[in-house]
């Protein structure tokens, strides 16, 4: 794979566990248990915590696969989805509150295609560990190579490889680049919503 033009060198870091998508033992039960629920609907769950307080709040993150949105119908339609699976199994004590949205523009990436979806595209990197004496990068994405992240750094000619295992938190920045392609990706989903609205008020064409 080549990682850029103009022969810039890539400087690699070496290679696990990826905790992006849920972070605890009971996140990963929980994603478990509701991937499949997704799946079932044609989306992909993005991100899934369960949060404290007092009372407690499962955030699940989704999508559409194909453009990396959801519609608010879609979010309505999951969420009783999920609830109908996590009432039945009752999996978490006490109280708790399910919300589902999409990832937003400024999204969480947590699967290793994430990175090879919005690249170059400004992203921000936290890891578990010192590299090369820091733990958090800034730069465009470049894709991924051998199960590392590539990554364009501000600061750096060279093009870093950074373990995707070694990733606690990935996400996008907010650039103008990136509103853009939000702002693009809103107006296709809202058309294909009036589309869908006006064939569902349509009368059929064989109707007397």
């Amino acid at each position: 794979m080549e990682l850029s033009s103009g022969g810039r060198k890539a400087r690699r870091f070496f290679v696990g566990f990826s905790t992006l998508r849920a972070k605890t033992a009971e996140d990963r039960t929980l994603l478990e248990m509701l991937d499949p629920v997704a799946e079932s609907q044609g989306l992909s769950i993005v991100r899934l915590r369960l949060m404290g307080g007092n009372t407690r709040r499962l955030q699940v993150m989704a999508e559409r696969p194909d453009d990396h949105d959801i519609a608010i119908e879609q979010c309505a339609r999951l969420s009783r989805a999920f609830s109908e699976i996590l009432d039945a199994a009752d999996p978490i004590s006490g109280e708790y509150t399910l919300e589902v949205s999409s990832p937003g523009i400024d999204r969480p990436l947590t699967r290793l295609e994430d990175f090879v979806t919005w690249e170059g595209y400004e992203a921000r990197l936290e890891l578990d560990r010192l590299a090369d004496g820091r733990k958090r990068f800034k730069g465009a994405l470049a894709g991924v190579e051998d199960g590392n992240v590539a990554i364009d750094l501000e600061d750096d000619d060279a093009t870093t490889l950074v373990p995707f295992d070694w990733i606690v938190e990935a996400k996008l920045v907010l650039t103008d680049e990136l509103l853009k392609k939000g702002a693009e990706q809103r107006a296709l989903r809202l058309a294909a919503e009036a589309n869908e609205d006006q064939t569902q008020s349509d009368p059929e064409e064989d109707e007397a």
